[in-house]
């Protein structure tokens, strides 16, 4: 019975708005810039096209594609939805004010996941600002796990942060950038993204379930002791954790650049390779290998929080530090959790013959599924 519901809480998860679709979350990303003398801002704003669409709808002949002239017929319905939720307030000597968005432009930008629309505009204070507060609500009601990448470049500086729902106003200084407080905030969006990257959690799985087992005589046998099962998952966590760091760096950097549908699709493969292996077990002694090789593919991934933001030198070695230790805190909170359960439940009849080749089985149905959404393009928008 226990098996059964398993399964079916992961085909659910699959077949869930949120589960079904790729890996990247809804996100927007926001520049402001100040120039070196005068109180008017330049500011440009990416939103996603699948955003837009779910919001206020561009696509008017229902046919999946929005095209340019789609977008642009739309153009006052996007640029009032958007400006409505937008507020920049200007900050000196004690003095706040609210500044004047003026829209100027409206453009198409490609990014890793897809088409975005660009807004360009202006951002006209009565003053000029040494301190800038954003106040930001797009999507929050359609999407509380929406994510708005917010860069504010001044005096030859710049500095980044991530607004969301719980976290909407942000006031940055822009004589004195906080970098502490920009590594909170990678930091805490690599935690977020772990926990609601269902792919990731789900390969994560593959490897941690049978760390506290050994395949012998045809069937899975417990672990003698909890040292050698934590040595198990130290070396297989630890080679997806390197492997995954060198993917992000290099693709944040620019370095290696894949369209976002092959990297989800696979990322889906990996999963349901790891789960199948579960199931029918070829590698059983040298599974770190198979986590670093995959953890490669993962890497872009993560990647794709990064790599559209335009971060430059300090700031990108900040928010890149800040994101992987997030990514890793989020990881280690999974295996502390799973391990110890898991260890107890090893000697169980119901650990290895229903949830090592249930929970394989209910973990390849998710995969596939998500393999075939995002080789189609309906998982990658």
């Amino acid at each position: 019975m226990t098996l059964r519901w398993a399964a079916l809480a992961l085909l659910l998860l699959a077949l869930s708005p949120r589960g079904s679709e790729a890996h990247k979350p809804s996100d927007s990303y926001l520049t402001l810039s100040q120039p070196a003398s005068g109180a008017t801002l330049e500011g440009r704003w990416d939103l996603a096209l699948r955003d837009l669409e779910h919001a206020v709808g561009l696509d008017a002949n229902g046919d999946g594609d929005i095209t340019w002239g789609e977008l642009k017929a739309s153009e006052n319905v996007v640029v009032r939805y958007a400006f409505l939720r937008l507020g920049v307030e200007a900050l000196s000597r004690g003095e706040r004010e609210a500044c004047v968005l003026r829209p100027q432009q409206l453009l198409f930008d490609e990014h890793v996941d897809g088409g975005y629309a660009v807004l360009r505009f202006s951002a006209q204070c009565p003053f000029r600002p040494n301190q800038l507060t954003v106040h930001y609500d797009l999507l929050f009601d359609l999407d509380p796990n929406h994510r708005g990448l917010l860069d504010i470049r001044a005096a030859g500086q710049s500095q980044a942060l991530v607004l969301s729902a719980d976290n909407s106003t942000a006031t940055l200084n822009l004589d004195s950038p906080d970098r502490w407080r920009q590594f909170r905030a990678f930091l805490d969006e690599g935690v977020w993204h772990i926990w609601k990257g269902y792919d990731h959690i789900l390969f994560l799985l593959t490897l941690l379930l049978p760390a506290v087992v050994l395949y012998r005589n045809r069937a899975w046998q417990p672990r003698g002791s909890m040292r050698d099962a934590l040595l198990d998952v130290l070396k297989v966590v630890t080679a997806f954790t390197f492997a995954h760091s060198l993917t992000l760096t290099a693709a944040v950097n620019g370095l290696v650049n894949l369209p976002s549908r092959l990297v989800e699709s696979g990322i889906a493969i990996t999963v349901l390779l790891g789960a199948l292996n579960n199931l029918f077990p070829v590698v059983r002694e040298r599974r770190w290998a198979v986590a670093f090789a995959f953890g490669l593919i993962h890497g872009l991934g993560f990647a794709s929080v990064l790599t559209d933001l335009g971060l430059r030198h300090w700031d990108l070695a900040l928010a890149l530090v800040g994101f992987n230790v997030g990514v890793e805190t989020g990881q280690l909170a999974i295996v502390l959790v799973f391990v110890p359960i898991a260890f107890a439940l090893r000697d169980t009849r119901l650990y290895r013959y229903a949830l090592m080749p249930g929970g394989a089985v209910a973990i390849s149905a998710v995969a596939a599924y998500w393999l075939a959404l995002r080789a189609s393009g309906f998982g990658v928008q």
